[in-house]
């Protein structure tokens, strides 16, 4: 079985929990839709367990191509600074490993990717559409919205296993799924919020950047959905 995680962040409580919450489940492979790096604190140690894990491929986010970079985030002043926190403490072997990430991983008929088909790190899919699905591709795996969600149209099938270290749905508890043959499994996973505020707090993050931590939504306090447009079948 496959654990599909995304949208970590730099969360390491959360990735902890829910690497242990995977392993129970039969686990023994594990694919990143992206974004390891980006607003909170453990840069280092979320990688240095993601390289323990072994049997992991991974997909550049927008956050991860943002450090490699040095570029900052072209949206947010706050996100911005996050990264810069990170550029000053990442080691150069962490760093090296992250730019070993692709942009998107097709297997068959499915496709794994950050954003979406169409803009794999800044596409974001809040509507899925019949449009949505390049040909060829029946189903797809994406992160970025933060958004745990599972959507059938007509036969082809989405997917967005949340947000690992920053869910935006209304539920703080860490996301990813488990892709277990041709089934799709959701999970949430309980871990120790006020610990990763705790290690911000002490990395001098501003309190806009965790506060939200605690009720499972966008830096800001917006909670976000994702919709199907057109006919599914049952």
């Amino acid at each position: 079985m496959i654990a599909i995680i995304s949208d970590i962040h730099a969360n390491y409580e959360a990735l902890k929990s829910v690497v242990a919450d995977a392993k129970d489940n039969g686990c023994t492979e594990y694919i990143c839709l992206g974004d390891i790096a980006g607003y909170h604190s453990e840069i280092n140690q979320t990688i240095e367990l993601l390289k323990g894990l072994g049997n992991l491929r991974f997909i550049l986010g927008n956050h991860d191509v943002y450090l490699i970079e040095k570029s900052g985030c072209p949206r947010s002043k706050l996100v911005t600074a996050s990264l810069r926190y990170q550029e000053s403490v990442i080691t150069t072997d962490n760093l090296i490993w992250l730019t070993n990430g692709v942009l998107s991983i097709r297997h068959g008929d499915t496709l794994f990717t950050h954003g979406g088909p169409h803009d794999t790190q800044e596409q974001y899919i809040y509507k899925v559409r019949e449009e949505t699905f390049p040909s060829g591709t029946r189903r797809i795996f994406c992160g970025h919205t933060h958004v745990q969600k599972i959507l059938k149209l007509n036969e082809k099938q989405f997917c967005n296993p949340g947000s690992v270290g920053q869910p935006r749905d209304g539920d703080a508890r860490a996301a990813y799924a488990i892709l277990d043959g041709d089934n799709i499994h959701l999970r949430r996973v309980k871990y120790d919020i006020e610990k990763t505020q705790d290690a911000m707090k002490q990395a001098g993050f501003a309190e806009a950047c965790y506060l939200n931590l605690s009720h499972g939504t966008q830096v800001g306090g917006r909670i976000d959905d994702i919709k199907l447009v057109g006919e599914s079948s049952r």
